[in-house]
């Protein structure tokens, strides 16, 4: 049985985890380390000539390919949103299909093993449509997601999967690339003792979501942007030029950006040098400039501000005071800065758990999930209970919005309201489905609609309409209708604003798997051509260093194929490459065969054939004798050897 692996597909970076021996194990991305550690950018190109890009390899181009390259798209799943990369349009599900595929790849590289279902973590605060986007992104990818589990969910199951001791309440700081999640928890083991793989057999673990609230658009990116637009109002005030309408040179402030925010996590300096960021009419320009801590300090601050409110709500929604907080997990590359720890720490009166990577911890976490649905703690029961993140309800007369679920509801989970037409006669009702905590319709993000008609005619008020919504572990909703007098029914699973039908995911779908087809196609084509190159090369040096050994028809008929294959080898003709080499390598074959024939030739005498002559005796032996005779021998002992 094939392993299920654990995917953190994240705003700034993408990893993937799998259980073995009873740990969680980061699969390294196929590149290495990159600056995400083993983790890989979450960015996709398309080069100019076709080829696809993911990941290290796709963030190297991005300066000169700003056109063709894609980040951060995890900010427009669920989104009607589309990217050109250089003519052709694409999907923010397809493009973290391209990121999935990868992960895939690199996953069964890794394990030796093909690699079909999945557990895909996500913001807590992500809405139903954005869910239901990721879960499509794992289709086109061609994986099986098995569940969608929340970021901070993840991450307390990574941490107290082995340090787990009694109960305790815990708060997940999750701030990555793109959002915020703060968690509160509840996590417990049955019977006392830590929690270990090998130490709790017999034992239940519990990871219980109390509340959950966060900002699906405050992340480590918004404050390389604070700090890019820092950067280009420097530069322009020292040169008088404004770079921030060039997006090569923009591309170079940010990653300068984002290097300078990492090293000023620990240090209290550093320098930004970026020779040749642009020109005018009196040469090239250079950018060059010094930033601290604390200027990188004043600059986030408004953000840091933003990030009290979740904290708040959370803790406002768990209804516990911060003295009832036992400990905080600090999750995501951006609590590295010492200003979000403070923060952190500050608010709750407490010092940060330490002992937990926060790049991998969402990965890790995700990989213990998969691990418990595939049957892998068979010696131990692990409960989790998680929340629905929004207010779930449908829209009523005079546009107000009606709540069926509330916000931090234990999921999965189901409810069913009794609603009534709003007009004499009404034979149809729309049923508008809402997710958010405002009160008017209107001011809540709108998740679908469907009509249910074949109503019997009748006063208002007097038909009964029972609506259903229906909640499921990946916190996917489904919502029906039906007429209590006439049994009619109608249902809709929410597929999110981008409208994806089962029929377009079936379609990018194919379109992923030609896409990997291709590339193999691209790269075996790539791979001819460097053997060509190599072929070409060996057979000149073998015509130079043979000299006047070679015939001039032989190194004719050479010369003539080596034209022939320089002719195509820059082609796109796979099999005429290989056609024209396979000759060329014939030719070569047949020349070194003559030259060693020379050789053999030249070292017997006279130039003659190097054979016995069978009528003449070897060894000293009487002809027509061929006995082996052994060798007799004597040990002699040494005197003083030392000598």
């Amino acid at each position: 049985m094939s392993k299920i692996i654990g995917i953190d597909l994240g705003t700034s970076n993408s990893a993937a985890a799998v259980l073995e021996g009873a740990k969680p194990t980061i699969i390294p991305s196929a590149e290495g380390a990159t600056v995400a550690g083993k983790a890989f950018p979450s960015v996709v190109a398309v080069t100019k000539d076709g080829q696809m890009l993911v990941g290290e390899p796709a963030r190297r181009q991005a300066v000169t390919n700003p056109e063709g390259t894609v980040a951060a798209v995890k900010r427009k799943m669920g989104t009607k949103e589309k990217f050109t990369l250089h003519g052709k349009e694409y999907t923010p599900e397809q493009i973290s299909a391209f990121i999935l595929q990868k992960i895939k790849k690199d996953a069964e590289s890794f394990l030796g093993q093909p690699v079909a279902k999945v557990v895909i973590t996500v913001p807590a605060y992500f809405d139903d449509a954005q869910r239901q986007a990721t879960k499509n992104a794992g289709e086109i990818a061609g994986l099986d997601v098995v569940r969608i589990i929340n970021e901070p969910t993840a991450a307390a199951m990574a941490y107290g999967l082995d340090k787990l001791s009694g109960e305790q309440n815990i708060l997940v700081f999750d701030l990555g690339g793109g959002t915020l999640d703060v968690t509160v928890m509840n996590i417990s083991a049955d019977g006392g003792g830590p929690a270990s793989a090998e130490a709790s057999v017999g034992k239940q673990a519990t990871f219980e979501v109390i509340s959950t609230s966060g900002d699906t658009k405050l992340g480590g990116t918004d404050m390389d942007k604070a700090i890019m637009d820092f950067i280009v109002s420097e530069f322009k005030s020292q040169s008088g030029i404004d770079v921030s309408s060039d997006a090569q040179a923009l591309n170079r402030v940010r990653e300068a950006a984002e290097k300078a925010k990492i090293e000023l996590s620990t240090v209290l300096e550093t320098d930004i040098n970026l020779p040749f960021i642009t020109a005018d009419q009196n040469g090239p320009k250079h950018l060059q400039l010094k930033i601290t801590r604390t200027k990188l300090e004043e600059k986030v601050k408004p953000l840091i501000d933003r990030m009290r409110g979740p904290v708040e709500q959370a803790l406002r929604d768990s209804k516990l005071s911060v003295n009832e907080i036992s400990k905080i997990i600090l999750v995501g590359g951006p609590t590295r800065m010492p200003v979000i720890q403070k923060f952190v720490e500050d608010y709750i009166g407490k010092k940060v758990e330490r002992g937990i990577d926060p790049m991998e911890a969402v990965a890790q976490g995700a990989a213990v999930q998969a691990a418990i649905l595939g049957g892998e703690f068979k010696d131990r029961s692990v409960l989790l209970l998680d929340v629905t993140p929004l207010t779930l309800g449908v829209e009523t007369l005079g546009g107000v919005s009606t709540p069926q679920i509330e916000r931090n509801t234990t999921i999965p989970t189901s409810k069913t309201m009794t609603f009534s037409t709003a007009a004499d006669s009404q034979t149809s009702v729309d049923i508008h489905v809402l997710q958010g905590e405002r009160p008017m319709a209107a001011d809540n993000k709108s998740l679908g609609r469907f009509i249910l008609d074949g109503i019997m005619p009748a006063p208002r008020g007097v038909p009964k309409i029972d609506v259903s919504f229906d909640i499921d572990a990946n916190g996917i909703l489904t919502v029906k209708a039906s007429d209590q007098a006439t049994g009619k029914s109608q249902h809709i699973t929410i597929q999110g604003s981008s409208n994806l039908s089962k029929e377009e995911i079936e379609r990018m779908k194919k379109e992923a798997e030609a896409n990997a087809a291709e590339d193999r196609a691209k790269r075996e084509l790539i791979e001819t051509r460097n053997q060509a190159d190599q072929v070409i090369a060996i057979t000149e040096r073998t015509l130079k260093d043979a000299g006047e050994k070679v015939s001039e028809e032989q190194k004719k008929a050479v010369e003539e194929k080596v034209s022939a294959l320089k002719a195509v080898k820059d082609g796109n003709d796979l099999q005429a490459i290989k056609t024209a080499m396979d000759a060329l390598s014939g030719e070569i074959q047949k020349i070194g065969e003559g030259l060693y024939s020379q050789n053999t030739q030249a070292s017997a005498p006279d130039g003659g054939q190097a054979t016995p002559n069978p009528q003449e005796p070897q060894n000293d032996q009487p002809a027509g004798e061929n006995k082996t005779v052994d060798a007799e021998y004597q040990e002699v002992k040494q005197e003083n050897p030392g000598k």
